[in-house]
């Protein structure tokens, strides 16, 4: 059965998007592999009227509610493939199942390129974490490390005093210049030169030299791009952002395929559940005008 749109990726922003098709009546099926960005977090922060609530209780209620649309297939799986062109797409998953759409939503969402720092994968999301707008709260104002990963870390340097004091552990990522040291000087922010070698306990940083370091928290800036190949290999460009690599995409939110389109982590920056959401519902109502117009 030919389908309006296919979703590749049903956490939230192809849920969101998902939504607005459904309830346009539109023939919708989301192909998902259940491996949500932020699934080794108890809770997520910052999303309004979700404050606290565990991020895979969001997503439970979420796909509960879009599963009372008659209109949605749910698939669980991983697409592997996309070919074909506006109003003739075809999606194929790892299990050989084959997709007919005239539509398509990339919402992948992205993967994480961490630091090679010991320790530090195993707290991902738990003490170590890339926002201090969805985390710093929590940390109730105690000692903050961040954990540098090139020139951009300085940006969340000079934001996380906010949140506590801080220190920026360069780990011979990048060498501020002078203007850079007086600016962070100035945010009381603490410059740590020696490289890190591991952490421990629950956001300790032993150095090289021996010495460990206490904190309440970490943040990192990870490296990020599309978790999922589908997209480039239908041919829809890739960009460069500060942040690593997303999906182009217009204003609509389409991608440089006609008639593919793209939402969430995996084409905007920044990133949160919030702005994926958001990203979403206007992805969804814009393939919605295109299957109009």
């Amino acid at each position: 059965m030919s389908q309006d749109v296919v979703v590749i990726g049903g956490s939230y922003a192809g849920m969101a998007a998902a939504l607005q098709l459904l309830r346009a009546r539109r023939k919708v099926l989301v192909i998902d592999a259940g491996k949500r960005r932020n699934r080794f977090a108890d809770e997520s922060h910052g999303f309004l009227g979700q404050d606290g609530v565990d991020p895979a209780e969001i997503a439970r209620k979420a796909r509960e509610q879009l599963l009372a649309y008659p209109t949605l297939t749910w698939v669980e799986g991983l697409a592997e493939r996309a070919e074909g062109a506006k109003d003739a797409f075809t999606v194929t998953t790892t299990d050989g199942a084959r997709y007919d759409t005239r539509r398509l939503l990339f919402a992948t969402g992205v993967s994480d390129a961490l630091p090679a720092v010991a320790g530090l994968g195993e707290r991902w999301g738990k003490s170590v974490f890339h926002c201090p707008y969805c985390h710093g709260y929590e940390l109730d104002q105690g000692r903050i490390g961040c954990i540098a990963t090139g020139p951009m870390s300085l940006h969340q340097a000079q934001l996380l005093p906010e949140w506590g004091e801080t220190t920026l552990l360069l780990n011979g990522s990048f060498v501020p210049d002078a203007e850079q040291r007086a600016d962070l000087v100035v945010r009381g922010v603490i410059i740590e030169e020696t490289p890190v070698e591991r952490l421990e306990g629950a956001a300790n940083v032993r150095l090289t030299d021996g010495r460990l370091l206490e904190f309440a928290g970490l943040f990192t800036a990870s490296k990020v791009a599309p978790a999922s190949p589908v997209a480039e290999h239908l041919g829809c460009a890739i960009e460069e952002t500060p942040f690593g690599t997303q999906i182009q995409t217009d204003a609509m939110k389409e991608t440089t395929i006609s008639g593919a389109f793209a939402c969430g982590d995996a084409a905007r920056i920044p990133h949160s559940v919030t702005l994926a959401v958001g990203d979403g519902a206007w992805a969804g109502a814009q393939l919605h005008r295109s299957l109009v117009f």
